[in-house]
Parts: structure tokens; sequence; C-alpha cells
């Protein structure tokens, strides 16, 4: 299993997989409507988002696979190793945090089924809530589990344009490390804009 310890354009660390992003699977018949429309207002969160909450939800599908982590290479092994400890911990506390906020509106957001029609906020809380909670559950695994960590000269490169490159080349790279390695939406995960191509 390969995930991406990465920067994005606001030189904030990611860590994103391979994977598409996909949709909750959620099998409710009688919510069957309200389900289907907070499904779909859930997609349109941001991507850098749903793509690393997904990657960490991505940690629990693996059992005995070997995780590989590939980063720019810009620092050395120990320093890159601190980084993402540290990186786990903030997200770790950041998700224990949105849980506690969720857990709190969710009651509150049941209210809203008196008024008529579906209750898509109630739909699409409980779908983040999900969300967050498989995605702590998958960190928590990722930070107890071993794993590789490989330098990757593509994502060097992003990070040193990053640090001193023309906005302009930035699509330029990201393409370049879109077809190397099958991340979809990777202009709308590490860069606010998208591809121009």
């Amino acid at each position: 299993m390969d995930f991406f310890f990465v920067q994005d354009y606001r030189k904030k660390y990611r860590c994103i997989s391979a994977e598409p992003i996909h949709n909750i699977q959620i099998n409710f018949t009688r919510l069957q409507k309200i389900w289907i429309e907070a499904r779909k207002r859930f997609m349109l969160l941001p991507k850098r988002i749903l793509a690393q909450e997904q990657a960490f939800e991505r940690v629990l599908k693996s059992q005995g696979e070997s995780i590989r982590i590939f980063h720019s290479g810009r620092f050395e092994e120990k320093r890159i190793r601190r980084k993402f400890f540290l990186f786990l911990q903030k997200q770790r506390t950041k998700h224990i945090l949105f849980l506690i906020g969720e857990c709190i509106l969710l009651p509150l957001s049941g209210l809203l089924a008196l008024l008529p029609g579906p209750n898509i906020f109630f739909g699409v809380l409980a779908l983040v809530t999900f969300t967050h909670w498989q995605a702590l559950r998958g960190i928590s695994r990722l930070s107890r589990k071993s794993y590789e960590f490989v330098s990757d000269e593509d994502l060097k490169i992003w990070e040193n344009a990053l640090e001193s490159g023309p906005e302009r080349d930035y699509p330029i790279i990201l393409e370049k490390m879109k077809q190397k390695f099958g991340i979809e939406n990777l202009h709308k995960i590490l860069y606010r804009r998208k591809a121009p191509f």
C-alpha cells in the first residue's frame, strides 16, 4: 500500500494515496433519498480534504501489506520520520476535536427533521462524522505500523518549485506526477486551481 507525504501549495503536508476518491457506501432503504442527496453534497467537499481522509481510511483495509510512504527526499530520513510522526499526532488531535463537535451537533441536527422535506444537514453531518471516525481509526493504526519511507525525485521537484519556482510551472509538474503515480484530481488536492489541460 502506497501513500504520499507531500506539501500542498500552502506548504502544508498532506498524506494521500493513489486510490481514487470514492463514495461512501451505506445501505439504508427507508432513508435512501436522504442518503443519496447527502452523499452528493458530501462529495462537494474539497478534494484535498477528501483525499487525505480516505487515505487514512484505507489503512484500515491493509492487513499484512507493507506500507510505503513516498516523500520528496529534501530531508534526511530521521527528520522526515519525525515530521510524519508529528503530522499524525496533529491529525489525530484535530480528528478528535472534530468528532467531539460533530457529536454535539448531530443530535441537534436531528431536530431539523421537524421541518418539511428531507433532513439533508443531518445526513451530510452523519457522513462527515463517519468519515472522521474512520480516518481517526486509520491514523491510530498507521501510527502503530511500521512503514518504509521512499524518496522520489518528482516530489522533490514539486516541493522545490513551491520554495522557489514560478507558480506557472505548478500545473506542468503536477501533470507529470499525476501521470507517474496515477493520482486522480492531483491538481485539486495539492493546488488550488484546476488543471489548465
